[in-house]
């Protein structure tokens, strides 16, 4: 196990503006505010979405596109440095207007009505690539 303690430097809630990136919305967030690491919640709503599941055995991305609007019922995760750049790591649940729930990676998608909650920590958090996952995971 990999553990650190942290420090909290901000904390700040967001709006996410119609039409745009859902994930880039909370990278140019923490870009806004300075942050190289931080936790995030988030809740809305998406015109579309693309998910991806991570196949253990091939370890790659299995890319999962919904063209349909989506309910933002839960969305969680952490930012950091990958590649020289902010990278907010995102995982989300959907929902279908009939309550089926999709789930997955959270790589893309259109906002149509979103809120965000970010906490930032002082240390920034970089992601480096993990031989046994074959994922750029942070240290």
């Amino acid at each position: 196990m990999h553990y650190r303690a942290v420090e909290s430097t901000g904390e700040y809630l967001a709006r996410l503006e119609t039409g745009a990136d859902w994930r880039a919305e909370i990278e140019d967030l923490a870009r806004e505010v300075d942050a190289e690491a931080g936790w995030f919640n988030a809740m809305g709503a998406v015109q579309d979405a693309e998910i991806w599941f991570y196949d253990q055995d091939d370890t790659e991305y299995r890319s999962v596109t919904f063209d349909e609007p989506l309910e933002v019922a839960a969305c969680v995760g952490n930012v950091a440095r990958l590649d020289d750049d902010v990278f907010a790591h995102t995982h989300a649940v959907f929902s279908r207007e009939s309550g089926q729930a999709l789930a997955g990676h959270l790589d893309s998608a259109t906002v149509f009505a979103g809120e965000v909650y970010l906490r930032t920590f002082a240390e920034p958090l970089v992601r480096e690539h993990d031989a046994a996952t074959d994922l750029d995971l942070w240290l």
